[in-house]
């Protein structure tokens, strides 16, 4: 079974979970511990990239409450490079400069948006510190989970969990 396969049922599945009727996070989201682990990932792309990576944590009414952003004079291919954390299930999305743009990382680097060598840090990055990326092109698709977002009509997975609802 691939990433294919399994994700869109890892999808399912944290969308069963019991949680607060806003969709925010699940129950026993722990934000304080979710925000060191997010610093932590900064550090570790600020040390990867040789320059300091930004933490956006300001962020309210979203499935998601952190973004590390890789500055573009930092990147092998001159472009900022943002990676949002979900508030579930430790799921972690890649973007480049127009968001959703490439159906995932190799497709970034076919389209000289992100280098293999940034690919790889990231990838490292995400995997050393227990987080799951997921392919742009599995959140694309159209919700259909359990939610009130299923009655939106044009909500994706993106917006199940990594968007501002």
């Amino acid at each position: 079974m691939n990433d294919d396969d399994r994700t869109p049922a890892l999808l399912h599945a944290l969308d069963r979970l019991p949680g607060p009727h806003h969709l925010e996070h699940p129950d026993g989201f722990d934000r304080a511990a979710a925000r060191l682990r997010a610093a932590r990932l900064r550090d570790r792309l600020t040390q990867d990239f040789g320059r300091p990576c930004r933490l956006d944590e300001g962020i309210q009414d979203a499935s998601f409450s952190f973004s590390v952003d890789v500055p573009a004079e930092a990147t092998g291919a001159g472009m900022l490079i943002a990676v949002r954390l979900s508030n579930y299930g430790d799921l972690a999305v890649v973007t480049t400069p127009a968001l959703c743009s490439h159906d995932d990382l190799d497709d970034a680097v076919r389209d000289g948006a992100l280098s293999g060598a940034d690919r790889d840090r990231i990838t490292a990055a995400l995997s050393d510190l227990g987080y799951r990326l997921v392919a742009p092109r599995l959140l694309h698709r159209p919700y259909d989970g359990v939610t009130w977002l299923a009655d939106e009509g044009n909500a994706t997975w993106w917006t199940r969990f990594f968007d501002h609802l």
